[in-house]
């Protein structure tokens, strides 16, 4: 999966984000049953990897759904986009069922899909918060007649939905700086090792031609040695001999 950064968002502001998405559901709402190629398209819209890091977005499932629902939902999506069953669009075909498989794993995995309840319910919370929040400024500015949005149960679901995408892609970003600082650390080790292997390389090709070399410096010592024998006998010869006197000039 393409990082985040270069992931491309359907808008990036609140009100696109929120305007993206109601045109989304309205057009799920409008298919009941979406097409093979309509859930091809919804895969892989604008902005699909950023809306695909959500599991039970992907299969257009609630997440209390049990195991079982889950199971079913993706045997019919998987059938709808399989390539088999989209010979004009094999390709487009292969990269959503990819994406349809990939969810099914991660929620069929039960630590990975109470990972994702997770996020739901953290969710939850912060939206809940941001609507006390919200009552609390009405309450202060005496304008107790005021809604907020959030009163209404789909706007309610919308925003813990809107919370719980983010938090994905929080997840998302954390999971690849972890990844990141993996490599990084496994490249330094490696070149710790390839270089602490090339000075074992050379220690070992030193001693070795320090040990080739070993007879060619004892001949040579030898030899110098002998050299020097020789040479103290012969000095020793001419000591022993008589030396002629010096001829000196008569004089008168």
């Amino acid at each position: 999966m393409s990082t985040l950064e270069n992931t491309e968002l359907p808008g990036t502001s609140k009100d696109n984000f929120d305007d993206f998405y109601i045109e989304v559901k309205e057009i799920e709402k409008r298919d009941s049953v979406l097409t093979p190629i309509q859930q091809i398209d919804r895969l892989l819209r604008p902005g699909s990897s950023y809306f695909n890091l959500n599991p039970f977005e992907v299969l257009q499932i609630e997440p209390e759904a049990t195991i079982e629902q889950i199971k079913k939902r993706y045997r019919q999506l998987s059938i709808l986009v399989h390539p088999d069953k989209n010979q004009d669009n094999k390709d487009r075909a292969q990269k959503a069922f990819d994406i349809v498989n990939r969810a099914w794993k991660t929620l069929e995995n039960e630590t990975a899909r109470k990972k994702c309840l997770d996020v739901y319910e953290e969710a939850k919370e912060r939206t809940d918060y941001m609507i006390t929040e919200k009552r609390k400024k009405i309450k202060k500015e005496n304008k107790t007649f005021e809604k907020i949005p959030e009163d209404d149960p789909t706007k309610y679901k919308h925003a813990i939905y809107v919370m719980a995408m983010k938090l994905f892609a929080d997840m998302e970003r954390r999971r690849q700086q972890l990844d990141q600082r993996d490599q990084e650390e496994r490249k330094r080790k490696r070149e710790a090792e390839i270089e602490e292997e090339e000075k074992r390389k050379a220690e070992k090709e030193w001693q070795k031609n320090f040990e080739e070399s070993r007879q060619s410096r004892v001949n040579s010592w030898h030899d110098f040695q002998a050299g020097k024998t020789k040479k103290s006998k012969k000095q020793k010869r001419m000591h022993g001999m008589m030396v002629p006197p010096k001829f000196k000039p008569e004089s008168r």
